[in-house]
């Protein structure tokens, strides 16, 4: 595993790579199964997942981070929040802002490296983020940088799963319907080759996450793997097999707390 001793040359050359693999991967990201949440029950489930966490929106101060191509921030926005969406990749934000533009969404979105997002202090009520955790090159000082941006009593919720580690019964599974890896691709090589390096090589375990996040200073923080609305939601883009597949697959939600008496310069992250 790759951890926060590691060198600076190496990580900005991971994140240089991490980027530029995601800015390729643009222009098909919302057509990739799971990415772009679908109108109707999907919408609901993932609404109904963020109110569970969240509450009413209120116009809180929303930073959505690795923003993609701005499903999340968009469906922040609708909800009430003042979102803004934050990714390392312009070839991302480029379609968030033309999606964003079309929908008449209030979504401001700018471009920075989610782990040191150069943000104020202090400055935001709610962190959300799908499917970023799994890529971080060092999760203990970007949970500290997460930390810092949000005010006193301000929500982290994330949403990720362990996408390296399979069960038997995963495994099994696979072989009987037929659901093949990934294989020789392009894109395969590169994913595979990005995977070796990052921090959670061997799999972002919610465990795993969730004691991190406490050693950062993020306190009440719960673990949620009831995600069987969201994930039945995703059924028909999916297909059978898959979806079938997903329900033996380590996914959650990991909702956590900014205490509301921690400074910035807290002592977990000096």
């Amino acid at each position: 595993m790759m951890n926060a001793h590691s060198t600076a040359g190496t990580n900005r050359d991971l994140r240089d790579e991490i980027r530029d693999y995601w800015s390729d991967r643009a222009a098909h990201f919302d057509s990739d199964p799971g990415h772009k949440i679908g109108d109707g029950a999907e919408r609901r489930a993932w609404q109904a997942l963020f109110t569970r966490h969240l509450g009413p929106a209120q116009g809180r101060k929303v930073l959505d981070l690795a923003s993609g191509t701005g499903e999340i921030a968009m469906l922040g926005a609708g909800l009430g929040f003042d979102v803004t969406g934050l990714d390392w990749s312009e070839a991302m934000l480029e379609l968030a802002r033309a999606k964003a533009a079309a929908q008449a969404g209030d979504v401001r979105f700018l471009q920075a490296d989610a782990e040191r997002t150069m943000e104020p202090d202090a400055s935001y009520d709610v962190i959300t983020t799908r499917h970023l955790v799994w890529t971080l090159v060092d999760p203990a000082a970007a949970f500290c940088e997460w930390l810092r941006v949000l005010r006193p009593g301000g929500t982290l919720l994330l949403v990720d799963g362990d996408f390296v580690k399979r069960s038997l019964v995963h495994r099994l599974l696979a072989r009987a319907l037929g659901i093949a890896s990934a294989g020789a691709s392009r894109d395969a090589i590169r994913h595979n080759s990005i995977l070796s390096r990052v921090y959670f090589s061997q799999g972002a375990r919610a465990r795993e996450v969730a004691d991190l996040l406490r050693a950062a200073g993020f306190v009440d923080v719960c673990i949620d793997t009831a995600m069987g609305d969201v994930h039945r939601a995703q059924r028909a883009g999916l297909g059978w097999r898959k979806a079938l597949l997903r329900t033996q697959e380590h996914r959650y939600a990991i909702c956590a707390r900014k205490p509301v008496d921690q400074r910035p310069e807290a002592a977990h992250c000096a």
